[in-house]
């Protein structure tokens, strides 16, 4: 039973790639492009329905889903503001810990120096 889901399985993977071959773009299904793209499934589906991104129903392993193209979808998610300031938070808050690890690092060689000094007294 499970050899017969993964070859449906491999056999929609193959289906994807052709249609990508065919058409010269990557059609990704909405929870890859919501991945990959880090925007909302509502942001997504907010964007093919207004035709902002195009979008294709297909027959998948699990019934009809909806595809979109995965390039056309970052093209659109770079050009969000709200996107593009949590993405900015995202940086800020890894600088933040960079800081915070070289001031940890320090505070750690002082006190193993302090450490030192009081048992070699």
């Amino acid at each position: 039973m499970e050899s017969e889901w993964e070859a449906r399985l491999d056999a929609w993977r193959a289906e994807l790639d052709l249609l990508a071959r065919a058409s010269g773009t990557t059609w990704v299904p909405l929870a890859e492009a919501e991945q990959q793209a880090g925007v909302s499934r509502s942001a997504l589906r907010a964007w093919y329905r207004s035709g902002e991104i195009n979008s294709r129903l297909v027959d998948g392993p699990h019934g009809p889903q909806r595809l979109v193209p995965l390039e056309a979808v970052l093209d659109r998610a770079e050009r969000s503001t709200r996107i593009r300031r949590r993405a900015e938070r995202e940086i800020s808050l890894e600088a933040q810990v960079a800081l915070l690890r070289a001031h940890v690092d320090r505070l750690e060689i002082r006190l193993a120096a302090l450490e030192a000094r009081e048992s070699s007294t």
